[in-house]
């Protein structure tokens, strides 16, 4: 085995890019999911983000649930902004960590935010400045890093030449998204190497989906080569919305039992994660795809 990372860090996205792709739930549930999960141990937390109501109603409340979770001094709250208007929102409202997001996909951009890469790369320059003009972190998160369900393979010049405009213009680091699952293990390490050849001093954040079942499969490849920051999403929360009926993100109990199994710290106790899958399971009103949720650690015995 290589040399693989004795810690990684987490994000939990579940009440954000998790919720988002539910059914709208009210905000005293969002709230009470926070909340949960601000007690598993987990560091960081995307809890919402700042959008226009009428484009995701699911975040229409973002203000209301921002304002009534009860923050946590040990966890690392942060929202994801789609544009400088959404970045202003979030700063406003008193947020240190915001997350602002374009699609390697000149398509895929457009049909999310009616604007080109460029025209949002442009945009984004601007929310880097404003966000550290106010003390505030930004990270800039490239989806469709691994395919767009529209143009099919993005080449991996282009995902690299995407974060070199975010990495020139400031971004504090900078997050690979697998927005539709299309990402293997032989894509991860090549774009995962490219990268880093590049930009060897950038810190990086990987955000996998299981859509087609390599999701962690994927995070093994990444580890293998030195990552250790993650997204995931209690239960496995969330769907793809170009993919009806698969699943989305990766259940955050599930790579924690993978990694602490394999001797990798994550600082979650997993017990409390998988309670808290179980709270979002009730809170959606669906069975989610968490096989943890479901079977329980490997140490959990039957009575003979």
């Amino acid at each position: 085995m290589p040399d693989l990372p004795r810690q990684i860090s987490l994000r939990e996205v579940g009440p954000r890019d998790g919720l988002q792709n539910e059914d709208p739930v009210p905000t005293a549930a969002k709230i009470e999911l926070i909340d949960r999960l601000s007690a598993t141990g987990v560091r960081r937390i995307e809890a919402v983000s700042f959008v226009r109501a009428e484009a995701i109603p699911q975040m229409a409340d973002a203000d209301e649930v921002w304002q009534g979770i009860d923050r946590t001094a040990a966890v690392r709250y942060s929202a994801l902004v789609p544009n400088l208007r959404g970045a202003r929102r979030a700063l406003d409202a008193g947020l240190t960590e915001i997350e602002a997001v374009v699609s390697a996909s000149d398509t895929h951009n457009r049909k999310n935010v009616r604007r080109s890469t460029d025209e949002s790369l442009d945009d984004i320059a601007v929310i880097i400045d404003e966000a550290h003009q106010r003390g505030v972190s930004c990270q800039v998160i490239i989806s469709t890093a691994w395919g767009c369900p529209y143009e099919g393979d993005v080449p991996v010049p282009r995902v690299v030449s995407v974060a070199g405009r975010a990495v020139a213009d400031g971004a504090d680091s900078i997050s690979f998204g697998d927005t539709t699952g299309m990402a293997t293990p032989s894509r991860v390490w090549s774009l995962v190497g490219e990268f880093r050849s590049a930009y060897p001093d950038t810190a990086l954040n990987l955000h996998f989906h299981n859509t087609r079942g390599t999701g962690l499969a994927n995070v093994l490849a990444a580890l293998e080569l030195g990552v250790a920051d993650f997204d995931a999403s209690v239960g496995g929360l969330g769907g793809c919305p170009y993919a009806p009926g698969a699943t989305g993100n990766i259940a955050t109990e599930e790579l924690v039992h993978m990694v602490e199994d394999m001797g990798i710290g994550t600082g979650v106790d997993l017990a409390a994660m998988i309670d808290a899958a179980a709270d979002a399971e009730r809170i959606v009103g669906r069975q989610l795809p968490s096989q943890v949720l479901r079977a329980g650690p490997r140490t959990r015995t039957i009575s003979a």
